[in-house]
């Protein structure tokens, strides 16, 4: 059982809506609302001893004069001298008046806060004060707040569901699976006790990966789970490549990579087996997944199975429509499109045609999953840029087949550090290599002193015929801002620097139908430069585009940076990537130098751990995990490996699935389904 957050003594309506800003509901999920940092109060300082403008510390001595000062109306300002012997220090609040009655000169009081140095004296502001003597204390908490909220009033909730959990043990997560491997030394509550106040920061060390560790066990196990139910399941066993996937890559106008070939031969061992594939091929733009995904798409229609392609947008979806006509053109195979956009009269022909198996590979946006698209016999799902569909959409498309093989594809590497949290479920192909010919897409950092130049080097380009993209900076978070100041750049583009030029501008505010229509001709080379707010997902094949100038590139991530890159260097010609940065930090400087040296997206992606946290990692909820509590999937990596391994060795014992699927519901609740269903 579980108590709700208004169960809690001191907790009201007002404090209780406060507590849900935080994502805060009941007694357990309170108790999973770790402190960010700790305050050391396990040492009292000496006041003559302590530099002024260090760390906040803990004092204790004796009150001496107490002062009120009223220099304005509206304004109280409360002083106070407490001195141990050593030295002395003045205590100041400003206007908490009610505070006088609290102190009585000559009392013994303890004091934790930061010393300044102001007036020629030392002074301590707004510090929290305790009556008598405080030694060894531990180390307080200091929680993320919203406004309304005090620390106080988390520390004390926090005491108050403590004290519950000791009375109802069954509200603590965790169970006896994970603590059956080794990691877990202390009581579940003692744990929980210690990471909210330890007494030491080594104890809250253990303390943590000991919540941690039951926490990726958990996660893992219900990744494993969900994988062996896959296996349980009877797929489609395929044939050996036949004359039709044979004729198909006689047919290809260039050589297959090693990485594409590696990542073919997986696939292939995949659906010639037993149970059904469920396999990922990331690779960066531009490195040939959609061929990959195209002969796998060949070899199901070998063996008398349809195959469908779900892109997360129409401009992709119809990009790769047309490029698997060329790729099957002369081949049996007939090639399918379904998107919002298509004709009622149309649509009902497709539909009629998928019923009857006589179109064989549907592609489509999130459309192909409406009640009415029923396919003949579905055997192979591919989901491109999986992270952009929510686990429902891309179960839903799996359904529409007995247990078909999937394939998923990503143009945004993921770290081999991070397979085993994100696809832990999956088997992995990488293709690392690019397509013999391509040319590395030169990347320059330079700043806004250097603006006429690029623009006197666009005009140069565009003379020559070729076309170039501007992405606009984001100003906030705020698309209407950012949308403000894409439009006030576009017009000054078109109106004065390239008046002489077709310019467009697209924006995610924009129609479909506006928006399709700026794509297609920038696509049919009718417009040259074209403007593009940082939400329009660019990702037109477009290789007449040879200059990617990224403004404003200081306020863009390391993968996002790399993404937009990708859209240029896409034909014969030289590409290049200009990133217009306004300086900033350190570590924006260090983003930035990777983005000229290192051209390999799985590289940039591995660096780009070194700068985020797991919290902020592209597309982790759109994999249908769930938070993570007290486990950091970077820092925690060695760890993660550990519980995986754990948790396949408990699954090969004689476990109850049951138990498994209450001990998930009672440590993730209803984010837990997203571990059972991909």
């Amino acid at each position: 059982m579980d108590f709700l957050i208004s169960q809690i003594k001191g907790i009201g309506t007002r404090k209780e809506k406060l507590f849900y800003r935080l994502g805060i509901h009941t007694v357990t999920e309170l108790l999973q609302y770790f402190p960010r940092e700790y305050e050391d109060r396990s040492h009292v300082q000496r006041i003559g001893e302590t530099p002024a403008g260090a760390a906040p510390v803990l004092i204790c001595g004796t009150v001496g004069m107490i002062q009120e000062v009223r220099p304005r109306r509206g304004m109280t300002i409360l002083k106070m001298v407490l001195s141990d012997g050593s030295g002395a220090v003045e205590l100041v609040w400003f206007n908490q008046p009610f505070k006088k009655r609290l102190f009585k000169t000559g009392m013994t009081l303890s004091a934790f806060g930061k010393i300044e140095w102001a007036y020629g004296r030392r002074q301590m502001n707004a510090p929290e004060t305790e009556p008598g003597p405080v030694q060894g204390s531990g180390f307080m908490p200091v929680y993320g707040l919203t406004d309304g909220l005090y620390q106080t009033d988390l520390r004390k909730a926090v005491q108050q569901a403590l004290k519950i959990a000791a009375q109802h043990r069954d509200i603590v997560p965790g169970w006896e699976g994970a603590r059956q491997s080794g990691y877990s030394v202390m009581e579940p509550l003692e744990a929980y006790q210690s990471m909210h106040f330890p007494v030491s920061m080594e104890e809250q060390q253990r303390a943590r990966q000991q919540l941690a560790f039951e926490e990726l066990f958990d996660m893992q196990l219900g990744l494993l789970l969900r994988r062996r139910r896959e296996g349980l399941q009877q797929g489609i066993k395929c044939a050996p490549n036949g004359p039709l996937l044979q004729s198909f890559i006689r047919k290809l106008p260039f050589a297959l990579t090693q990485g594409q070939t590696d990542a073919f031969l997986d696939i292939q061992a995949d659906m010639e087996g037993e149970t059904p594939m469920q396999r990922l091929v990331q690779g960066d733009v531009g490195s040939g997944k959609t061929v990959v995904a195209a002969m796998a798409l060949a070899k199901i229609v070998e063996n008398g199975y349809q195959g469908a392609l779900m892109a997360p947008t129409e401009i992709l979806a119809v990009q790769h429509y047309e490029e698997f006509r060329r790729l099957f053109h002369g081949l049996p195979v007939r090639v399918g499109l379904l998107t919002g956009r298509i004709p009622a009269k149309e649509k009902a022909g497709l539909l009629d045609a998928l019923r009857k198996g006589t179109i064989q590979i549907l592609i489509g946006t999130h459309a192909l999953i409406q009640k009415d698209v029923v396919f003949w016999d579905l055997g192979l799902v591919v989901t491109d840029e999986q992270h952009r569909f929510g686990v429902r959409q891309r179960a839903a498309l799996r359904q529409k087949g007995r247990a078909p093989h999937t394939l998923f594809m990503t143009a945004t590497p993921i770290p081999r550090t991070l397979t085993l949290s994100l696809y832990g479920d999956l088997d992995v192909s990488s293709i690392h290599d690019m397509p013999p010919g391509r040319k590395v897409v030169k990347t320059y950092v330079v700043g806004n002193t250097m603006r006429r130049r690029i623009y006197t080097f666009m005009e140069k380009l565009m003379a020559q015929g070729q076309q170039c993209y501007v992405v606009c900076p984001l100003v906030e978070e705020s698309e209407t801002v950012d949308l403000q100041a894409a439009a006030a750049l576009y017009d000054q583009l078109r109106i004065s620097v390239f008046k002489n030029r077709a310019c467009g501008l697209v924006h995610g505010r924009m129609a479909g139908k506006e928006k399709e229509a700026v794509m297609d001709a920038f696509q049919r080379g009718d417009i040259q430069l074209l403007v593009a707010t940082s939400v329009i997902e660019v990702g037109v094949n477009v290789p007449n585009a040879t200059l990617m100038l990224v403004d404003g590139a200081e306020r863009f991530g390391l993968a996002q940076l790399h993404q937009l890159r990708g859209r240029v260097g896409r034909g014969n010609l030289q590409a290049y990537c200009i990133l217009l940065s306004k300086g900033g930090s350190e570590e924006t400087r260090q983003r930035l130098q990777w983005m000229e040296t290192i051209h390999d997206g799985f590289v940039l992606a591995e660096k780009d751990l070194l700068l985020r946290r797991s919290g902020q990692l592209f597309g982790y909820a759109q994999h249908g995990l769930p938070d993570l509590k007290a486990a950091d999937i970077i820092r925690d990596v060695s760890l993660l490996a550990a519980a995986r391994d754990k948790a396949a060795d408990y699954l090969k014992g004689p476990v109850m699935e049951q138990t498994i699927l209450e001990a998930l519901q009672r440590r993730f609740g209803a984010a837990f389904e997203g571990l059972l269903k991909n």
